[in-house]
């Protein structure tokens, strides 16, 4: 269900802003992201699985909160992180 620690590592490496970077808007919109394809894969296979369901509503909430601070703090970042990872807004 949940992305390995590596995947993970290799998704803060690319959208760290700069070394050690774990807490910025653009890594975490882009580690949930991540966290929700993986959760949309798990619940294609499993349809019943309704506990993994509220947690990809509580995963879109947070991306969502973050995308609209990132959006109101800066514009440019913005853009680009929603262009690279090929979300649509």
């Amino acid at each position: 269900m949940a992305i390995s620690q590596t995947q993970k590592n290799e998704i803060i490496a690319q959208y760290a802003r700069h070394e050690g970077d774990t807490g910025s808007p653009e890594v975490q919109i882009a580690v949930l992201t991540a966290d929700i394809l993986a959760l949309n894969d798990h619940l294609s296979v499993h349809k019943k699985d309704h506990h993994s369901y509220v947690g990809l509503m509580k995963k879109i909430g947070h991306r969502r909160n973050l995308l609209a601070y990132l959006r109101k703090t800066d514009v440019v970042r913005y853009r680009e992180l929603i262009q690279s990872l090929g979300l649509r807004r």
